[in-house]
């Protein structure tokens, strides 16, 4: 059995011709079609495009220029390589023939080799595109993706780090004040310096995790935990950011709410996100709150009831909210929230990469959750997301 070695489309109103290279053709292994006119060679390259095309100048109706014209005025067929075969022998015709897109040019009589040879040659040139077009397009995913992840950690870290330096120039100030060579520092604050230190590694240490986000997904270290505990020492370590901003934190999570099965981690990072992303988009004396439930479908059809239909609520789900008292926004703009690099206009002019959020859809969704936010002008927002019970 014969390999096919390339889909071809010979095209020329001399059936003595056309079966004459077809049959020679597919002797030497390729598919060949035939067209005896440029309009059925039209309508059977838009069916199904061909490899290499081998179109005769000379036919009555459109004649070979101008299909070749027609071809490459269309962006699904502009790529496919068409050879002239003709009688024409005229250098003015074979100058036209490039003008018009024509990638080679036979002169009739031809040799079996030579039309072999220069198809071919088209083949492995397109071969040669394909190859390079799909090692671009990885080049670009690849560097797309360790763009986003390195502006995902470098963002993160900020706050850690922030939480930490306002602690000990909050120390300084007290050094300098009192006029005092040492400083105690009480075992909760140390504790609380330590907490900040560790989520600091475990960002910088994430710098080495390969296929992520979009390269196959976030890697997640799931563990059962509370959301009761969580909050709170997420209240404990902001306590310090929350203060320079004149803002107050209340938590209303129940202590007894089911456990979510989470990488806290990466959940931790999605409060922190948010909270920050509060903070820098509002004026002082901002008011937040975070509280969880069980998510029922009173509740789901509040939050998303586009999407309730995609979603089992069989007491399987908790929903926790984070919600503030600032400027809120129009529906148009939350739409476009959770986008990449989406940068919103707030109170604080260093508004950063616009990652944030992005970061925090990336995160519930590889947790198999979804998130969201109820906003409108001048009444707040909350930012809802949902995470499977353990």
């Amino acid at each position: 059995m014969t390999t096919n070695k390339g889909n071809l489309l010979v095209v020329d109103d001399t059936p003595d011709n056309l079966r004459l290279l077809s049959a020679m053709l597919s002797e030497k292994g390729y598919k060949v079609r035939k067209a005896l006119n440029g309009k059925t060679a039209l309508k059977t390259i838009f069916q199904v495009p061909p490899d290499v095309i081998l179109l005769d100048i000379n036919m009555t109706g459109l004649n070979g220029y101008e299909v070749c014209e027609t071809l490459k005025n269309n962006h699904e067929t502009k790529d496919i390589p068409v050879i002239f075969i003709s009688a024409l022998d005229d250098v003015l015709d074979k100058v036209k023939a490039f003008e018009v897109g024509g990638v080679d040019y036979i002169t009739k009589p031809f040799q079996g080799e030579e039309v072999v040879a220069r198809i071919e040659n088209q083949l492995i040139i397109q071969r040669q595109k394909k190859q390079l077009q799909q090692e671009i397009s990885e080049r670009q995913k690849t560097e797309e993706t360790l763009r986003i992840y390195l502006h995902a950690v470098s963002h993160d870290l900020r706050n850690p780090v922030l939480g930490m330096s306002m602690v000990l120039k909050n120390f300084l100030r007290q050094v300098k004040t009192k006029e005092m060579s040492n400083v105690e520092i009480s075992k909760k604050v140390l504790e609380q310096m330590v907490a900040s230190c560790d989520r600091q590694l475990n960002l910088i240490n994430s710098l080495v995790e390969t296929q992520q986000f979009e390269m196959g997904g976030i890697a997640l270290n799931c563990q059962p935990i509370s959301l009761f505990s969580l909050s709170q020492k997420l209240a404990t370590d902001w306590e310090p950011m929350l203060k320079e901003n004149q803002a107050s934190l209340d938590i209303l999570i129940p202590p007894d709410l089911p456990l979510v099965k989470v990488d806290s981690d990466r959940l931790w990072r999605v409060f922190e996100n948010l909270l920050a992303n509060a903070v820098k988009h509002n004026q002082p004396g901002l008011k937040l709150t975070i509280d969880a439930r069980i998510l029922t479908p009173e509740i789901s059809a509040i939050i998303m009831p586009n999407e309730i239909h995609n979603i089992t609520l069989n007491s399987n789900f908790i929903v926790c909210e984070l919600q503030d008292n600032g400027v809120g926004m129009t529906p148009e703009k939350a739409e476009k929230l959770f986008e990449r690099y989406h940068r919103g206009e707030g109170a604080n002019k260093t508004l950063g990469l616009g990652l944030g959020l992005y970061l925090c859809r990336q995160i519930i969704e590889a947790h198999e959750g979804k998130i969201g936010v109820i906003t409108r002008p001048n009444a707040g927002a909350k930012f809802w997301f949902i995470l499977p019970i353990y």
